[in-house]
């Protein structure tokens, strides 16, 4: 891969990959348009890899964060009083949260590496899954905090987690944020709420990916470019999680479902014509 090809997916990584608007589904079409077989292993490892970079960013962004839920759950499995504390459900949460899409990704690994990775499924999840979160942007009430969480309210949106790498083009913060309105969670915290929980599963897809696909990548798309991209989509992404987290705070996610909507039937009359592949 040319690192002019980095340098482009990993700024369209960065970009994606926390909006609700499906970053494998983007990489994949970016991919396509310079070129590369997304349906080949490299690639597809590439892609998983990259990915690190900006939860990375996600890990500076939310260090603070981490450290408090961290160090309550740490306390809470020593001390009775210490459970009382809502970050100690929190961190229970989140590890029991991350188990669906770490079963559904291990179980149709091959599944979605060679058989959903197609810009027809990706246009129709980006179309049909607006639909489900122009219900969940319609939510009233959303009183919930981050101190309301439940492990309950975890694993619900630990399943809606699990259907992004099954479909891509969903959207896997799509997918959480919508889960979390629908639980009456505020933007704020839903948004924030994805976060966390896609840094745990993304951690582990991208660094299992670069233990069993080393070989792959390094005779595909190279280990260099795969860098440059990491180091990209870091930089990127941290910038658009404090830009998310300021227009969440103000916003409904409407401009984000008519660019969806916009980008999925613009996928279908591309494949159509056969000015790319599907």
């Amino acid at each position: 891969m040319h690192w002019l090809h980095a340098v482009l997916i990993g700024i369209v990584e960065g970009i994606t990959e926390f909006l609700p608007v499906s970053s494998t589904g983007h990489i994949n079409i970016v991919e396509t348009l310079l070129g590369h077989d997304i349906t080949q292993p490299g690639t597809t490892a590439f892609s998983a890899v990259i990915q690190v970079g900006a939860i990375i960013a996600a890990i500076i962004y939310f260090w603070a964060d981490i450290v408090r839920i961290v160090t309550a759950w740490f306390k809470g499995l020593s001390n009775k009083q210490a459970r009382q504390d809502p970050d100690y459900t929190l961190g229970w949460g989140i590890i029991l949260g991350s188990i669906p899409v770490a079963v559904v990704g291990l179980v149709l690994k091959k599944f979605i590496e060679e058989t959903v990775r197609s810009l027809w499924v990706i246009a129709g999840a980006l179309i049909i899954w607006s639909a489900v979160m122009w219900l969940a942007d319609r939510q009233q009430n959303l009183s919930k905090g981050m101190k309301d969480v439940t492990v309950k309210d975890a694993l619900i949106i630990g399943a809606f987690q699990a259907l992004s790498p099954v479909f891509p083009g969903i959207s896997r913060s799509g997918a959480t944020i919508s889960a979390g309105l629908f639980l009456k969670f505020d933007r704020v915290t839903a948004t924030r709420l994805s976060f966390y929980m896609g840094i745990p599963s993304l951690v582990a897809a991208g660094l299992l990916e670069a233990a069993t696909e080393a070989a792959t990548i390094s005779n595909t798309v190279g280990w260099t470019p795969t860098i440059i991209a990491t180091v990209v989509s870091g930089i990127v992404a941290y910038a658009t999680i404090a830009w998310l987290l300021r227009f969440v705070s103000s916003n409904k996610f409407t401009s984000f479902l008519v660019y969806r909507v916009l980008l999925g039937l613009i996928i279908i009359a591309l494949v159509s014509a056969g000015t790319i592949a599907a």
